[in-house]
């Protein structure tokens, strides 16, 4: 793709501190030029508010008591992209065929606009034209009625998606008769479910917002909130005040957990609050190894009473555990023996501790076995199910978690299939379905021929990005249910729709849609704006209909009244999942799901209790000269959108393609700050190059670097994933600089 708005990348030292001024003033020039001044105060104010809508950005919970300004930067970036008055019609698809808009940047297709009528690409064009949505319905469900089986089509999903949507999709999706339901979360924290499921016998997290603040103890490990989730930082500075200490575990010192200058109180003017009382700056991968380390060193402060009556499998852990091979956690972890003992120490004076973690230890091959490993740390000393401790994987797009919830799942319970057959007079097909990664496989080997995406970018999503687009290429149809232009829609079956929807901000006729957040709340979400163009439909209107086009006069599902009425899908949610029990009656309110291990300390694993268990501690082999990447976000990035050029906090401006490597490895490599390098991943099929990447001598750990996704997803093979999660190990990626030639695009 070209960089045609890219400029050389220039680079000035990083930030020891996150929000204050700059971030207001950042925030409301995107929100300005993207919607302007009226409109911009219109609508962030009603941000995360009771009667307005949810943030479409992260999943971050809401406090009881919320500001007036209840948004960060980046959710202010995330409206302005959604409520942007810029539009994508057909006279854009007229001037741009599909080949032109495979050549553009990320940045340049998100800032076009809002999509505004269906488009269709028939087989043999390479324009898109416009469609009624009845015929666009009429292709899907010819196409579905085409092929030899229903697997082989592939229904992935957005965390965007509302809870209605989503259950109303799943049932779409399950009365077709297929479970292959991808979505986000298998690229993201589908480690963190699996593991968490095992041992404390539920996929999510164990801590409330007010768990967090009454915490004595904080780990923040593989996790860059200042960006990524920057109203966590406020909860940080609360536990703070009220006298918690927080350790950062991380290759990268990032910002906000050096320093927060909350932009909303006083202090955000001056030095702000010192967030991390101790900075762990761990190689990558070498997280199982700290957590074992650590338990180690505290078996003697076990709380023998928790772990003998609520907890399975400690003798074992604790035998493997007083094997541990030092020299080998030093190598994985980088860290010094005293380093360890100090934090231990931490550990030992603290009555609660909650360890919190994003995609820094979920895209690891031993990524589950590492999260089983922080879940046996807090075991140990009982910080499960007890107040200011517990397991807190913050969870990023909103409302990925109340997909889950819903049914999106590739691999459904019997308990969840038997209630929804149950309630609707059909039987569900029981065989799991694919995830992301086979889903691409079978695509790639022909054996799915119809591609349905509900929201995303699919494609600059995922792993091996040269494999995924032949793969897609090689489908009869590919649909993308969408708000804006992304690369997915350049990437194309030999047949493409495009079906725009009613965005997070927008009014909806047929009443307010729910979220759940990270922390398991459930509420309700209104948008208020006048829909981008007359002819959108919702999200739940498109599964509808599309459902009315296919199977007629459904006698199992009243799909019409659920198109009207948002609180008629409510009502079946209710009977079916647990925990939403009187769903239209608590919504308006918002209400906790029910968790187990929180609430009552109960554990409903296969054994009853809360699982110790015992995991390999591996250390992984980087040869002579490579180094181990990660992949990460700018601060103007969320996810795949791409909001702008600049990573204010690790100082680059007009940039994407850019490699943090420390100095010293620079040095060893005969390489300056500045150069320009190609990044080439190493693998057992072969090499795989991202080119034209500029230097930047940067304080990360020794051996390891970091690099911008989408654009390093080229260096991750789709066969290179977690055990067991199936996750893309896009978090220990082995490569060598090679230096480039002056041909090497370096642009966006």
């Amino acid at each position: 793709m070209s960089g045609e708005d890219d400029e050389e990348a220039r680079v000035r030292s990083p930030k020891d501190w996150a929000g204050g001024l700059p971030a207001v003033g950042h925030a409301m020039q995107i929100a300005h030029r993207q919607m302007g001044a009226a409109r911009s105060v219109r609508t962030l104010l009603l941000v995360n508010q009771k009667n307005g809508f949810d943030c479409p950005g992260c999943a971050w919970p809401e406090g009881e008591h919320r500001s007036p300004a209840e948004f960060c930067e980046n959710g202010a970036k995330a409206v302005a992209e959604e409520a942007t008055t810029r539009r994508v019609g057909p006279e854009f698809f007229a001037a741009h065929p599909v080949g032109d808009l495979a050549t553009r940047s990320d940045y340049w297709l998100g800032q076009q606009g809002r999509l505004t009528e269906p488009m269709h690409k028939p087989p043999g064009s390479d324009h898109y034209v416009p469609i009624s949505w009845e015929r666009a319905f009429e292709i899907v469900a010819r196409e579905l009625r085409a092929l030899g089986s229903p697997d082989e089509a592939v229904f992935y999903t957005s965390g965007r998606t509302s809870n209605e949507a989503a259950f109303a999709y799943q049932l779409f999706v399950r009365r077709l008769g297929t479970n292959n339901l991808p979505d986000c979360s298998n690229m993201c924290h589908e480690s963190s479910g699996s593991a968490l499921t095992e041992t404390l016998g539920i996929g999510k997290g164990t801590v409330s917002l007010d768990d967090l603040h009454r915490a004595e103890l904080i780990f923040v490990v593989g996790q860059n909130p200042g960006t990524n989730h920057p109203r966590m930082l406020t909860a940080l500075e609360r536990a703070k005040r009220g006298g918690a200490r927080i350790i950062a575990v991380n290759p990268l010192p990032e910002a906000g957990l050096l320093r927060f200058k909350n932009p909303q109180r006083p202090s955000g003017l001056g030095r702000g609050t010192a967030l991390a009382d101790r900075f762990l700056q761990i190689r990558l991968n070498g997280d199982m190894a700290l957590f074992q380390a650590l338990s180690l060193l505290l078996l003697d402060t076990a709380d023998r009473r928790f772990v003998e009556e609520h907890t399975y499998g400690f003798e074992a852990w604790e035998k493997h555990l007083r094997d541990l091979d030092w020299e080998k956690v030093l190598a994985a972890t980088g860290l010094s023996r005293e380093e360890l003992e100090e934090t231990a120490r931490d550990v030992r004076a603290a009555g609660s501790v909650v360890v919190c973690w994003a995609m820094g230890l979920t895209q690891h091959r031993n990524s589950v076995a590492t999260i089983r490993e922080v879940v046996n740390f807090l075991l140990l000393r009982g910080n499960v199910g007890r107040p200011g401790a517990g397991v807190c994987p913050v969870r990023g797009h909103s409302n990925v978690q109340g997909d889950r919830t819903m049914g999106i799942y590739e691999k459904p319970s019997a308990a969840f299939l038997d209630a929804l057959g149950g309630e609707f007079g059909f039987e569900p097909p029981r065989r799991h379905g694919l995830d992301t990664v086979d889903a691409i496989r079978a695509m790639r080997d022909g054996s799915v021929k119809v591609f349905f995406g509900m929201g995303g970018n699919f494609v600059r999503a995922t792993p091996d990005s040269d494999v995924t687009e032949a793969a897609l290429r090689r489908t009869r149809l590919t649909v993308q249910v969408s708000t804006k232009l992304n690369r997915s829609h350049a990437v194309c079956g030999e047949e493409a729709l495009i079906l725009p929807v009613l965005g997070r901000t927008e009014r909806d006729e047929a009443g307010y849609v729910t979220v759940e957040d990270s922390m398991g709340l459930v509420h309700a979400s209104r948008g208020r704006l006048k829909p981008a163009s007359p002819h959108l439909l919702s999200e739940v209107a498109v599964v509808c209909r599309l459902a009315r086009e296919l199977f007629g006069d459904d006698p199992h599902v009243p799909w019409a009244e659920f198109e009207r009425d948002h609180g008629a899908i409510r009502d079946r949610i209710a009977r079916v999942v647990p925990g939403f029990e009187d769903f239209n009656a608590r919504a308006p309110g918002g209400f906790a799901l029910p968790n187990a291990p929180r609430d009552e300390r109960r554990f409903p694993t296969a054994t009853g209790r809360a699982n110790f268990t015992v995991n390999e501690l591996e250390v992984l082999d980087v040869p002579p000269g490579r180094l181990l990447l990660q992949t990460v976000r700018s601060h103007d990035q969320y996810n795949t959108t791409i909001y702008g050029l600049d990573d204010r906090y690790r100082g680059v401006k007009a940039g994407r393609r850019v490699v943090f490597v420390h100095p010293d490895d620079l040095a060893e490599r005969e390489l300056a700050d500045g150069d320009l390098v190609d990044l080439v991943s190493e693998w057992p099929d072969g090499e795989r190059t991202a080119p034209g990447f500029r230097v930047i001598a940067y304080p990360t750990a020794r051996g390891c670097c970091a690099a911008y996704f989408p654009e390093t997803n080229v260096l991750v093979p789709l066969d290179s994933v977690a055990e067991t999660s199936n996750t893309p190990t896009s978090k220990s990626v082995v490569i060598r600089l090679v230096r480039a030639s002056p041909r090497s695009p370096a642009g966006g």
